[in-house]
């Protein structure tokens, strides 16, 4: 039985970052697990999802049933493009080790967290024998991707077929620099918007005549980065906007552009709802647009539109006391180590399933995640196997 099932985390690893699922191209890694976790008796189905003006995605979710509670494991087997591949020390779809390091795209972020899931349950099978209830994967091919024809719709999916779960452990690089740093029991949310600037273009040296937009983002950029929206809250860090673009597309050094735009995006906290929070920056802006001390002799409010970006994330929190315990104690168990528990850090594909189930957070070190030489210790993915093991038996139990 142990040569059928896959009780090796680096092998499955392995296995995983040589194919090359750059989103999103499935690249055989779906594939490759649906061959991995078939001799544990899984029953899998992959649906492709579609949408218009992005990519079709195939999905995974596989279920081993049994009498008791569901677990589910999310993730994502799609990768970022690799960068520039020439400045990688070792292939990034290879999987080769050196210095107790395994080096591909993926290692951490996060073919390793489901190499090791796998490998849990595997382990846990031929220990114990068949499950006190059912686990699920719920893997996805567009984490990396828009996000829109990935987990969102295969919960979905999978509702409707009846399926329900427990609780879900989503096997996300959650550590900050050692396993057992911390598990993540919530996120912040996350909005993106455009504000455009609708002056006069004019010559420089004549802006009596003309209306510089550039004056105008300037005032209305200011007020959103100033005053501070929030301090934080017992749960969360305090909510942060970043102005992450302003674009005028102005070649001449002599003309006033007429338009400026900028974009932004804002992660908050349990203070605000999604409607509040863009009811403030509403509010912000409009007072904004009528200050003068940049735009000297105009009586006219500065023109501008505010456009939301498609699906704001909204803010969530995990309070489940068996979920979190139980993990928390298969943390300090194996590692030693009192996980904090946080919410840190950006999205996630835990938004989604928040709607469905109690869902936290717990997966390897993600200090490469992204990066040229994305890697992982081979002894991390041992012993984030044996978390998920004891995990396993005592939430179970």
């Amino acid at each position: 039985m142990s040569t059928q099932f896959p009780t090796d985390p680096a092998a499955n690893l392995a296995t995983l970052i040589r194919c090359p699922s750059v989103t999103p191209a499935e690249g055989g890694a779906l594939s490759a697990l649906h061959e991995m976790i078939s001799p544990m008796g899984f029953a899998v189905d992959r649906p492709v999802f579609s949408a218009d003006g992005t990519p079709d995605i195939e999905n995974l979710y596989a279920r081993l049933s049994g009498n008791g509670p569901h677990l589910m494991f999310a993730g994502h087997t799609d990768v970022v493009p690799v960068g520039d591949e020439a400045a990688w020390t070792h292939p990034p779809f290879g999987a080769e080790i050196h210095d107790g390091m395994m080096y591909g795209r993926g290692a951490v972020d996060m073919k390793g967290g489901i190499a090791c899931f796998v490998a849990a349950v595997a382990r846990h099978l031929e220990k114990n024998g068949p499950l006190k209830g059912s686990v699920s994967l719920l893997i996805t091919g567009d984490e990396e991707g828009p996000a829109i024809n990935g987990t969102d719709k295969l919960l979905e999916w999978a509702a409707k077929r009846g399926e329900t779960w427990d609780a879900s452990v989503v096997g996300e690089p959650t550590n900050p620099n050692t396993l057992g740093d911390a598990i993540k029991i919530g996120r912040r949310g996350s909005m993106s918007a455009d504000i455009v600037v609708h002056g006069r273009q004019g010559h420089a040296a004549y802006p009596h005549l003309a209306d510089n937009a550039v004056r105008g983002m300037v005032t209305l950029v200011e007020a959103l980065l100033h005053p501070a929206f929030d301090e934080g809250t017992g749960d969360f860090q305090a909510t942060n906007l970043e102005v992450t673009t302003i674009d005028v597309g102005n070649p001449a050094l002599n003309v006033l552009p007429a338009r400026a735009k900028a974009s932004f995006n804002i992660r908050f906290n349990d203070t605000w709802s999604v409607e509040t929070l863009q009811a403030e920056i509403r509010n912000r802006l409009e007072r904004a647009a009528g200050r003068t001390e940049l735009r000297p002799g105009r009586e006219e409010k500065i023109a501008f539109d505010l456009v939301w970006r498609d699906r704001p994330s909204p803010v969530f929190l995990t309070r489940n006391e068996k979920l979190t315990a139980a993990l928390g104690a298969s943390v300090e168990a194996v590692t030693g180590r009192k996980p904090q528990l946080t919410t840190s850090g950006g999205t996630s594909d835990g938004r989604f399933i928040k709607d469905y189930c109690p869902v936290v957070e717990f997966g390897l070190v993600g200090q490469t995640m992204h990066m040229v030489d994305e890697r992982v210790a081979v002894a991390d993915l041992e012993t984030l196997t044996q978390i998920y093991q004891r995990f396993l038996e005592d939430w179970f139990s």
